[in-house]
């Protein structure tokens, strides 16, 4: 099963009334045919399965894609530690990851924000 880098750029909201390119997350997934996160795939290349979330103005924070006790899926930043600073995917598991998408993600402030899914391209 190939990995998949996706990026995900903060679609329009009440803040960014036009989105911004400037703010998101990268990250590297085993994706199935159809475009969903495969979990199976994920247990065996859970070291591979990075994310950076770039923010303009503040630093870039790095750490790796987690699957949750009771199956959903979360950033975990490795500098942070703390499991009450993983951000969440708003039903990453039952997102399609395809350009053009979007999905939703519960981050540190607990505000859930909406990001359009920008990049699927496989890694070699």
């Amino acid at each position: 099963m190939s990995l998949y880098k996706i990026r995900l750029e903060l679609a329009r909201d009440h803040d960014f009334p036009d989105g911004s390119g400037d703010r998101g997350y990268e990250f590297t997934a085993p994706l199935t045919d159809d475009g969903h996160i495969d979990h199976d795939a994920w247990k065996a290349q859970r070291e591979h399965c990075r994310v950076r979330r770039f923010w303009e103005g503040e630093d870039d924070e790095v750490g790796h894609l987690i699957r949750k006790p009771g199956g959903s899926w979360a950033f975990h930043y490795d500098l942070l530690g703390d499991a009450d600073d993983d951000e969440s995917g708003y039903r990453f598991g039952n997102h399609v990851f395809k350009p053009r998408e979007y999905a939703s993600i519960k981050e540190h402030d607990d505000e859930l924000r909406t990001f359009r899914v920008v990049i699927v391209q496989p890694l070699e």
